[in-house]
């Protein structure tokens, strides 16, 4: 039986996110934002938590395990690399582990770049990806503890997922990616197209989370640093795209 999904909006702009087995009847979290809305989406849906599958160990994601692992006993799994900074973290996974939610089974991909510690969980079987704060719609993280060679690998093995996979990611920045975007790319028809639904996504109080891997190698400039327009946006025609990609993402640190 395929995944259930829900998210909901924690905090103020972070995303939450559930997935649930519904043959066996386990519950994951993805990160743990706030305690409130999370269990909202419980209760809304009748669903009961037996694990927190964390991304990476910022404050903003892990804060509310220990409220939810008193309250539900669930189990909690987070990056190797993150340590002890995970609070209650009962099992740690690096690249190449599987995780299990009920028979639901995650690929862990190991995607430093916006912290030294960040994972992503790719449920290949129901084509969901949650990409933390590696990758938003229209937009990716700030390098914040890793290099920019690293965040833009994570980028590229994130956009070679199939087409139709699902991207669930941390936060709904959806707006002020949506401007960076259109200033480096303003030609972009598919962009301009994304840029209005967005606006008229926030109007209905709704957000564009998921995307879908399709829709952001079309539209993100993150994932388009080796196209010749993005190129040229940041006044480096023929340099790498490497190198466009940190061009790109330091003009948006400064946008």
């Amino acid at each position: 039986m395929p995944a259930e999904i829900r998210v909901f909006r924690c905090l103020q702009d972070n995303i939450g996110a559930l997935i649930h087995d519904p043959q066996t009847g386990a519950c994951a979290a993805i990160d743990a934002p706030e305690e409130g809305p999370i269990l909202q989406a419980l209760r809304d849906t009748g669903w009961r938590l037996s694990d927190i599958l964390v991304t990476h160990r910022h404050a903003d994601h892990v804060q509310a395990i220990p409220a939810l692992k008193k309250r539900f006993g669930c189990r909690v799994v987070a990056p190797q690399k993150a340590g002890a900074e995970v609070p209650g973290a009962d099992a740690f996974v690096r690249e190449g582990d599987t995780v299990k939610v009920g028979e639901l089974s995650a690929h862990v991909w190991e995607t430093p770049g916006h912290c030294r510690d960040h994972i992503a969980f790719w449920f290949a079987a129901d084509r969901a990806l949650f990409a933390g704060d590696t990758l938003f719609t229209l937009g990716c993280g700030r390098v914040m503890e890793s290099s920019f060679a690293e965040m833009w690998h994570s980028l590229q093995r994130l956009a070679a997922l199939p087409v139709e996979a699902r991207v669930y990611s941390g936060h709904d920045y959806v707006l002020s990616n949506a401007k960076f975007a259109l200033a480096a790319d303003p030609d972009n028809e598919a962009l301009q197209r994304r840029a209005r639904e967005a606006e008229v996504a926030a109007g209905e109080n709704r957000f564009l989370i998921p995307s879908t891997i399709g829709e952001e190698r079309a539209t993100n400039p993150f994932l388009r640093a080796g196209e010749p327009q993005l190129a040229a946006s940041v006044e480096k025609p023929g340099a790498d795209a490497g190198t466009v990609f940190q061009a790109l993402r330091e003009w948006k640190n400064r946008f």
